[in-house]
């Protein structure tokens, strides 16, 4: 079975899983790989064996980080979760002018990857058994991307959560 080891740290760590989404994923990966490996280097496949693989005081130590990080974040008066909704809504405002582009490439993308989903589960595409685990990795990115593309048009949860708070 796979996890998600970023949407597993979300549920423990959320300043940290946000930032690790967001335009601040270069300074949170290197500081949860100094807190937790010791090693500001390292990689990303790293920090994902530690964190599906930690203990309760692993994962004890992980929500400390999240509070040591956010703390941080505060004394630089850097709002993550906020920094994340901008990110997303600035790329929303490019397409204020001229949508097209963005729609354009959007129906492309969704279109061109359930005719690659159809055509495997239907059997009309053959895959070589060499090939199967480089096919596995290339659909996982483009699920994830799909992701992306819904959370550009239409929001992240996040982001929709902070907006109706501001209304009440």
């Amino acid at each position: 079975m796979d996890f998600d080891w970023k949407k597993t740290l979300s549920s423990i760590a959320p300043t940290l899983a946000t930032a690790l989404g967001g335009p601040m994923a270069g300074a949170a990966t290197k500081f949860l790989a100094g807190s937790l490996l010791d090693d500001e280097a390292a990689n990303e496949a790293e920090l994902e064996s530690y964190v599906l693989s930690a203990n309760p005081d692993q994962l004890a130590h992980i929500k400390e980080i999240d509070s040591q990080f956010k703390l941080q974040m505060e004394q630089l008066e850097v709002d993550v979760f906020k920094l994340e909704t901008t990110d997303r809504q600035d790329a929303r405002n490019l397409a204020k002018g001229d949508v097209r582009p963005q729609l354009i490439l959007s129906a492309v993308f969704i279109i061109g990857y359930f005719s690659i989903v159809l055509s495997l589960l239907s059997g009309l595409i053959e895959i070589p058994e060499k090939q199967t685990q480089l096919l596995t990795m290339l659909i996982g990115v483009l699920t994830a991307a799909i992701t992306g593309i819904i959370q550009f048009w239409f929001g992240s949860s996040h982001g929709s959560k902070s907006k109706d708070n501001k209304k009440e």
